[in-house]
């Protein structure tokens, strides 16, 4: 006899408390294997492919795409058989799976099981398989609780027009809105809906309407009749809530619990860039992949932080200890779609400018798919911020708790410079150390960033610690 067994949204580490479903994988009715992707769900770190546990047919959904849910709660129900024989018709033999658990929750933790093919199955065998009127009689069923009552009727899946959106941030954009995904044109790569198409889409819509609506109105249980409401009240509502919600958490905590103060200077980088351009320049059979300044900028942040240890590091405020940490693992700030995420580089002191640049290149490509994964974004203990790329020249950053220490980088840009005893055009960069003043003095702090700023300036220092 076959079981109905309930899987929840797994615990997916790292403090995480609910995520968002962005894509069901699987159909009611539809065969899954054990520990096949049944959901995409996004959390506030990264987008995640979730398995199921279990093996056989899917006989209930919970929750539309778009649709937030705490960790625990119900995602979907599969019927299952401990033998071939407890189900019914086409789901007993090959393509069905036995009444067994891996017990894992994440893609690439799994049992190695094959996985079966997708396959629609009939209403009658799902009623069937589920214990329904096709079979009448009790059927065991895996509830967390006797008082969440009995497993609830299968969710309708809603048909849907081909829609090329990746990014949950755009489809939620468009639902706030009211638009038609399916009616808009895309701007990108193979027709992808962008952002920005869904905002031409809402400012032309807006331009459209020649009447204003009505202002909101407020019901006064003192009043004997409705106040309009402000205009500040009624402006635009965003939640705070996935990746934007998780970056206002940690800039508020960071702000809340660090006492962090910045120091500045600006570099001639004329010798950098000529280094680069002397690496990247060099042929032959051995010429590797082309080294960014940014993996330049990180290889200098690892030698900097063997010389000024104190800024790898973080605060015990329990044991009111500071922690030094033996491991450079190396953050970087990037801007996509999802909003502000940092990608981390493992282990950056044990590796080389080239080494450290195709980590980035191959992050930086997963954070513009969201296919990062909550590993990626963890782990930190200290970051590069390069601001440059946005056109401005210095900023002062907010410490990525719980880190002691965050570099920033401006852009490279040329300006006159004195230069051996004469005024010259040099490429010059500003660089801006903000750091947890209870891990280390200035003195510290400006020993490391001077010491960044004479790498910038005379990339031969490097050779010392190559």
């Amino acid at each position: 006899m076959p079981q109905v067994l309930e899987f929840k949204l797994p615990d997916l580490g790292e403090g995480l408390t609910e995520a968002e479903i962005v894509r069901w994988l699987v159909e009611v009715g539809d065969v899954v294997a054990i520990d096949q992707p049944v959901v995409e769900v996004e959390t506030a770190k990264a987008m995640v492919e979730v398995p199921c546990p279990y093996g056989g047919v899917v006989t209930a959904r919970f929750g539309d795409e778009g649709t937030e849910l705490p960790v625990g709660a119900p995602l979907l129900t599969v019927a299952v058989g401990s033998t071939e024989g407890d189900l019914p018709g086409d789901l007993s033999g090959k393509g069905a799976a036995r009444a067994e658990s891996s017990g894992n929750v994440l893609v690439g933790y799994g049992t190695g099981a094959p996985a079966a093919r997708r396959r629609r199955v009939r209403p009658e065998a799902i009623s069937a398989a589920a214990g329904t009127a096709a079979e009448p009689g009790p059927v065991p069923v895996m509830a967390p609780a006797p008082a969440q009552g009995p497993v609830p009727a299968p969710v309708p899946v809603e048909a849907s027009g081909p829609v090329a959106v990746v990014s949950p941030l755009v489809r939620r954009l468009a639902r706030q809105h009211d638009l038609d995904l399916r009616q808009l044109t895309g701007s990108g790569r193979d027709g992808l809906i962008l952002r920005s198409d869904v905002e031409s889409a809402i400012k032309a819509a807006a331009n459209g309407t020649a009447v204003a609506p009505p202002a909101p109105v407020r019901v006064s249980p003192s009043a004997s009749g409705p106040a309009p409401v402000s205009a500040s009240a009624a402006g635009e509502r965003i939640p705070l809530r996935g990746v934007r919600g998780a970056v206002a958490d940690k800039l508020a905590r960071s702000r809340r619990e660090i006492p962090d103060a910045t120091c500045w200077v600006d570099a001639d980088a004329t010798e950098l860039m000529a280094a680069r351009a002397a690496m990247n320049g060099a042929g032959g059979p051995t010429a590797g992949p082309k080294v960014s300044v940014l993996a330049l900028l990180a290889r200098i942040c690892t030698a900097a932080l063997a010389r000024f240890p104190e800024l790898n590091s973080t605060v015990d405020l329990e044991a009111r200890e500071i922690v030094r940490l033996p491991a450079v693992h190396l953050g970087f700030a990037a801007q996509t779609e999802r909003g502000l995420v940092v990608p981390v580089v493992r282990d950056a002191q044990s590796r080389n400018a080239e080494s450290i640049g195709a980590e980035i290149g191959r992050l930086t490509e997963a954070a513009r798919t969201g296919t990062l994964t909550p590993a990626d974004l963890t782990g930190g203990t200290f970051t590069l911020n390069n601001y440059g790329v946005f056109g401005v020249d210095g900023s002062t950053p907010i410490i990525n708790h719980p880190e002691a220490a965050m570099l920033g980088v401006g852009r490279i840009v040329p300006k006159p410079w004195v230069h051996r005893g004469e005024l010259a055009v040099r490429q010059v960069v500003q660089l801006s150390l903000t750091f947890d003043h209870r891990v280390c003095d200035g003195g510290t702090a400006g020993g490391f960033l001077r010491y960044v700023a004479d790498c910038v300036e005379q990339p031969a220092l490097l050779l010392r610690t190559l």
